[in-house]
């Protein structure tokens, strides 16, 4: 793993967020762990897509890994919000998005709602709606001992706080997010949907978000879970370096859902 130029806390929007960031080697790149879970656990997996072309930056959300709770957290406006924050704060300039789970659907929301700061979309595992067959347990809400002593560890906030958050999450995912085909629409940016085959939800949800997003992009990455980020590490860093070495709208020569936009650009080129 690369090692970063800094690992601290700063200050966003009044509250303290962990920060990382790795070496200038191209433009911005910020990466979104997902929901429940924080930078520490996918770094190692997705800086080799990255780490060579681009200028990597990550920060754990509030209420995950060192980042201390306030209140509102976890509702997916809130954490845009806060996204929005660190791109003006900490990366002063408009950047390339790469999310896992939740920090995909967060990217999708920033990419629709602030499209002047968002130059690309790698959603990884995303879900635009909530209504997608979601086949998590949301009904139970506990943890282990080793949960327990790993949280504590890290935030040195009060164990049973981990019960709370873990609950607010589960709330939020019954209902959030809430885009809809018609606003996918409007993302202007390049954007690459991708997946594992054996994701949490129905596939049908991924296809129709991949479908109505203009610029968009669809890997399907076979043999994998909602946990693809391990399980096929490799295959998803090639796959998301091509989708780099190009941001072009695609023309290829035998155009489908594409056709009518790349006889257009054909057209004026």
């Amino acid at each position: 793993m690369a090692k970063p130029v800094y690992q601290k806390f700063i200050k966003v929007g009044g509250h303290q967020l962990w920060s990382l960031k790795w070496a200038k080697n191209g433009e911005p790149v910020v990466l979104l762990h997902g929901g429940l879970s924080h930078t520490a656990n996918w770094a190692d997996q997705i800086l080799p897509a990255v780490s060579k072309t681009h200028e990597p930056f990550a920060y754990d959300r509030t209420a995950h890994g060192y980042t201390k709770v306030r209140k509102g957290y976890m509702h997916f406006d809130f954490q845009v919000n806060e996204l929005v924050a660190y791109l003006k704060t900490v990366v002063k300039k408009p950047a390339h998005i790469i999310g896992w789970s939740d920090g995909g659907n967060i990217g999708l929301i920033a990419a629709i709602k602030y499209p002047k700061l968002v130059k690309s979309l790698v959603a990884i595992g995303a879900n635009y709606t909530y209504d997608a067959g979601l086949s998590f347990n949301l009904d139970q809400v506990d943890a282990s001992e080793e949960e327990y002593a790993k949280f504590v560890k890290m935030t040195g906030q009060d164990r049973a706080l981990l019960l709370e958050i873990k609950a607010k999450a589960f709330k939020v995912w019954r209902t959030e997010p809430k885009l809809k085909l018609s606003q996918l629409k409007k993302i202007k940016c390049p954007v690459l949907i991708l997946a594992g085959d054996d994701e949490p939800f129905k596939s049908e949800m991924t296809f129709k978000m991949y479908e109505a997003i203009p610029n968009g992009r669809l890997a399907v990455i076979p043999g994998a879970s909602h946990n693809l980020v391990r399980e096929k590490s490799k295959l998803m860093q090639a796959v998301i370096k091509d989708f780099y070495k190009s941001q072009d709208f695609p023309i290829t020569r035998m155009p489908n859902r594409r056709a009518k936009q790349q006889a257009k650009i054909l057209r004026n080129s």
